[in-house]
């Protein structure tokens, strides 16, 4: 009986030590995307949240605005309130810890410094290794100004006298935009590509929680005026927004990202992707690095 209870106590401390090597060797990887509009991130990186969450970092999304002009028969207080709803409904089908919805007002989001302050101040609370941004050249004013804003926080948030009620990060965070196909002043580099085969359909449940915008207002502005094709049916819908709003081609220039971290073979049958640009604002990461602050890109 006393021999067992000391080969408990011996395999209990080697299972306490295995914990603490663990930790000791492994910290959190700590990843923040601020945007303009709730349902902005869910769109662009969805399924790599969803992945990076899965593999234990700690994922934050946070909406500059609080959505309260996005739809054509709703508005103000109660499609602010909505959209929020939706947004954290959003986050649990992702898995990630927090979604955090601002109350500036959709439509008159401003880079000022009030706004720069406020990013700054997520960044720093959250601790970021990995922020990602809009890039400052959209359609949309939001959008544009959400990125200026961002991009005017990634030095910041190093400099110990700027919004002092926080500390300051000891290191630069790694700064990433998210994809878009604008073309001008330069188009979109894929330098780090994310195959999401493997989290597209939690992508989908996510953005399917944005009822006001998958199915309301995006299909209404985008038709203009014409929502008659969105199905009824929960499950149909979710068939056709996948369809309509995710099932985007992987273009060359995506493909051969895929191919750099995935090689040939492994990104031969990739459907679905993400892919991000490393800003010149922030750290610059190396290869080695990457992989590791995006696990799944492992050799």
């Amino acid at each position: 009986m006393k021999n067992s209870f000391i080969v408990a106590l011996l395999i209990l401390g080697a299972l306490q030590f295995s914990f603490n090597s663990y930790g000791q060797q492994k910290e959190r990887i700590r990843v923040i995307a601020i945007f303009a509009h709730p349902d902005d991130a869910d769109s662009k990186m969805g399924g790599t949240a969803t992945l990076l969450a899965e593999m234990g970092a700690a994922v934050k999304f946070v909406s500059l605005t609080n959505g309260d002009a996005g739809h054509y028969a709703e508005g103000g207080g109660v499609l602010g309130k909505r959209r929020r709803e939706e947004a954290q409904r959003a986050a649990k089908q992702y898995g990630i810890e927090e979604y955090t919805v601002l109350n500036n007002h959709d439509g008159e989001l401003m880079p000022d410094l009030n706004v720069r302050l406020q990013v700054i101040r997520e960044i720093r609370n959250w601790k970021a290794d990995i922020v990602l941004g809009l890039r400052p050249n959209d359609y949309h004013p939001d959008h544009r100004n959400a990125g200026k804003a961002v991009e005017d926080a990634s030095y910041m948030v190093a400099v110990p006298n700027v919004a002092s009620d926080v500390p300051a990060l000891k290191k630069n965070p790694v700064f990433l935009y998210m994809q878009d196909n604008f073309k001008k002043p330069n188009p979109f580099s894929h330098d780090i590509v994310v195959a999401i085969d493997k989290s597209i359909d939690k992508k989908v449940n996510g953005l399917n929680e944005h009822t006001s915008q998958m199915y309301e207002w995006l299909p209404w502005i985008g038709n203009a005026g014409n929502i008659d094709d969105v199905p009824k049916d929960p499950e149909l819908r979710k068939k056709w927004l996948k369809e309509k709003w995710v099932n985007r081609q992987i273009s060359p220039e995506q493909r051969k990202g895929l191919e750099k971290w995935y090689g040939k073979e492994g990104a031969a049958n990739v459907k679905f992707a993400e892919s991000f640009e490393i800003t010149e604002y922030g750290a610059q990461p190396s290869e080695a690095e990457i992989r590791r602050l995006f696990p799944m890109l492992q050799k």
